[in-house]
């Protein structure tokens, strides 16, 4: 199905060749899983294979690519046999609701009408999208993220592609996830998955394949995936095979239909004083001093007149983590936005007991989002710290990038880095930025088992400044290393 036979490839202006010597042949109907650190060329090697290199992005490529027996000519060509989902889906959305969104593929290969309708019908049906309605700018990051798989295989092509479908997903969204990839495989679809969190894909991956420096440099079948140690992992910097336990982590002072009480809690999880000893100036009985951090009084926000967050009152300590979880869709990144004064709401945000109006609370805030890319704005990595530091902190914008495993990249240009290095690079212009409250919404897509733990170091540098830092995640591995205290949100009844 794919042959990728001596590649070497270099983006255009990116200065570096991050294909060097690719080898790989994927049979029809096998399902690989390509992993390894973050930069070491996964998301380039699927981009190979649905033509977006060379078709779409620009450089220098050499050896051979086939796809379904074939050279890929166009895109049009490739776009007929292969289907892909992204690791950020509203990249690749291309209009505004979610059936002409699942229309959309077949519309352009002229299927007729009567069809269409019959097939995005079942897509829904499939893929359990009924209760998605509506606008897609609309929907969380988990749920678009099942929009776009339900997207990408509407047409039926026999090639899937995904890059860290993972990335934004709930526990509950990643367990929809692996019965999507069992009804491909029961189809006799080919898969290629480029993926950090691989403990849900022990039992789907026929085989294993490890990238470094831009080549294969491991190969395991699945009876030999399983049977890896922690300690040949860790050696690998991949994450681990088990799923992760949820951690123990103390429940940040919150009330309100929006927010789940610390009481109900499984007895495990709700340890006051933070699993790991930490403290935070803070207890579950209530803030011992609230005028230390971000306090939300009467907090509500709708959308088309359906009331999404509701909090009564809840404290966010200066100089402490805290974990904002919950399902897909409950609120989360509506949260984040009125927090960073992009989100219209009623209630009020405090600042160490002074009020902040929507502008204050943006100069006040730095967020990391989900989709990094639509806030990396300059020509180069040294350019974008200068563009958001703080003259206080711009003398240690070297020691940060090294920190955060980007050192020596200073002159590329932001979009020329992976996915991983993107988000790593605005998590350091949030460390530098100096702001009083810190989001980061996500952070973790991307990032292998390594730069978690450098990331994390990034966040509580920021806490021991004095911030309020809001994380908001579904990756257990980057919770339990991270959270200081937990704040679960749960849908309004």
């Amino acid at each position: 199905m794919i042959l990728l036979k001596d590649i070497t490839w270099a983006y255009q202006g990116g200065g570096t060749t991050v294909l060097d010597g690719l080898n790989l042949h994927v049979r029809q109907g096998e399902t690989v899983v390509l992993c390894g650190p973050s930069g070491s060329g996964k998301s380039s090697a699927l981009r190979l294979m649905n033509g977006l290199i060379p078709h779409f992005h620009e450089g220098t490529l050499e050896g051979e690519v086939r796809v379904a027996g074939e050279p890929i000519t166009d895109l049009a060509q490739v776009g007929r046999v292969t289907g892909t989902v992204l690791q950020h889906p509203r990249r690749q959305f291309f209009t505004d609701a979610v059936e002409s969104e699942l229309a959309f593929g077949l519309e352009n290969v002229g299927t007729p009408p009567q069809r269409i309708r019959d097939r995005v019908t079942e897509v829904v049906d499939e893929f359990g999208l009924r209760e998605l309605t509506g606008q897609l700018r609309e929907l969380s990051g988990g749920q678009q993220q099942r929009v776009a798989c339900a997207a990408a295989v509407t047409h039926g092509p026999p090639l899937v592609l995904f890059d860290e479908p993972t990335s934004n997903l709930s526990p509950q969204a990643i367990l929809e996830l692996t019965g999507v990839l069992r009804h491909l495989q029961g189809l006799g679809a080919t898969i290629v998955i480029a993926e950090h969190r691989l403990h849900y894909l022990r039992e789907l991956a026929d085989r294993i394949v490890v990238i470094q420096n831009g080549r294969v440099d491991k190969e395991w079948t699945r009876a030999e995936f399983g049977g890896l140690t922690e300690e040949v992992l860790r050696a690998e910097g991949l994450r681990g095979l088990d799923e992760p336990e949820r951690p123990a982590v103390a429940p940040a002072f919150a009330h309100g239909p929006s927010i789940v009480p610390a009481e109900t809690w499984p007895r495990a999880t709700a340890l006051v004083g933070g699993a790991r000893g930490r403290t935070a100036g803070v207890s579950a009985a209530g803030p011992a001093a609230a005028s230390a951090g971000v306090v939300l009084r009467g907090l509500r926000c709708a959308f088309r007149g359906r009331l999404t967050l509701d909090i009564v009152e809840a404290h966010l300590p200066a100089g402490a983590i805290t974990a904002l979880t919950g399902p897909n869709g409950v609120g989360k990144s509506t949260l984040a936005r009125i927090l960073a004064g992009l989100q219209r709401h009623s209630g009020h945000v405090l600042l160490e007991g002074r009020p902040l109006s929507r502008s204050q609370r943006q100069r006040e805030t730095a967020i990391v989002m989900q989709d990094v890319q639509r806030q990396l704005f300059t020509d180069s990595v040294d350019a974008e710290l200068r563009l958001g530091a703080n003259p206080d902190h711009a003398d240690h914008a070297a020691t940060v990038l090294a920190d955060l495993g980007l050192n020596g990249l200073g002159e590329r240009h932001p979009l020329s880095l992976s996915g991983g290095q993107q988000q790593r690079l605005v998590v350091a212009t949030a460390r530098l930025s100096g702001r009083r409250i810190v989001i980061f919404d996500e952070p973790s897509s991307g990032v292998d088992r390594r730069h978690l733990q450098s990331m994390t170091q990034a966040m509580r540098d920021v806490a021991a400044a004095g911030a309020v830092v809001l994380l908001i995640s579904h990756d257990a591995d980057l919770l339990t290393l991270a959270a200081d205290r937990e704040l679960r949100l749960r849908p309004i009844r």
